[in-house]
């Protein structure tokens, strides 16, 4: 088996780190745990990034980074079905392949009040993708994107944590589509 490249281990530091941040919070997250979930000391994390507030960084640009490319990435097309499923099938596609930066990000809808900002614009950032007006919003959309991608992002972590992301991901689009009011439309 090769060894992992230095972008594979940050990356990984980066999702593992994030995930640990969205369960115990940065505060409740040491740098111990974050070494223990990757398998390495805390000098060779230390070796990757300069402190833990270094990869929740790393972690929320990752987010952020995100969510900025699959807005460019549906600009062009139409609001209504095919915008949906395009940004449905790329949140379930990000989702398996970051969970825990995916989980960080679904942490918007937390009850703390301390939340931090960085997490509110990525979740601007998605109704924007969504052709949500925030000036003029339907409660309706805003409910059922809400809901519809809440329990996509819960889903699909769990699809990866049972290991059936292949089995589960048409149906996973399949009720997020229904939830944003798309029912009984095949997934490509």
């Amino acid at each position: 088996m090769p060894k992992p490249t230095k972008s594979e281990i940050d990356a990984e530091i980066i999702d593992r780190a994030a995930a640990l941040f969205a369960r115990h919070g940065f505060a409740h997250t040491s740098l111990q745990q974050i070494a223990d979930s990757v398998n390495y000391s805390k000098a060779g994390i230390l070796h990757h990034y300069p402190s833990k507030k270094a990869i929740y960084d790393a972690a929320l640009r990752t987010g952020r980074e995100h969510m900025h490319e699959l807005l460019a990435n549906v600009e062009a097309i139409a609001v209504g079905i095919e915008r949906d499923r395009a940004i449905v099938e790329a949140s379930v596609d990000y989702t398996f392949n970051w969970p825990g930066v995916s989980a960080l990000v679904n942490r918007l809808a937390d009850k703390e009040q301390d939340i931090d900002p960085e997490l509110t614009e990525m979740g601007l950032v998605m109704y924007a993708a969504l052709g949500i007006d925030l000036k003029a919003p339907q409660q309706e959309r805003i409910v059922r994107v809400t809901s519809a991608f809440m329990g996509l992002g819960i889903t699909a972590l769990l699809a990866v944590r049972l290991d059936l992301k292949r089995e589960w991901r048409d149906h996973i689009i399949s009720a997020a589509m229904n939830g944003l009011g798309h029912p009984n439309k095949k997934t490509r």
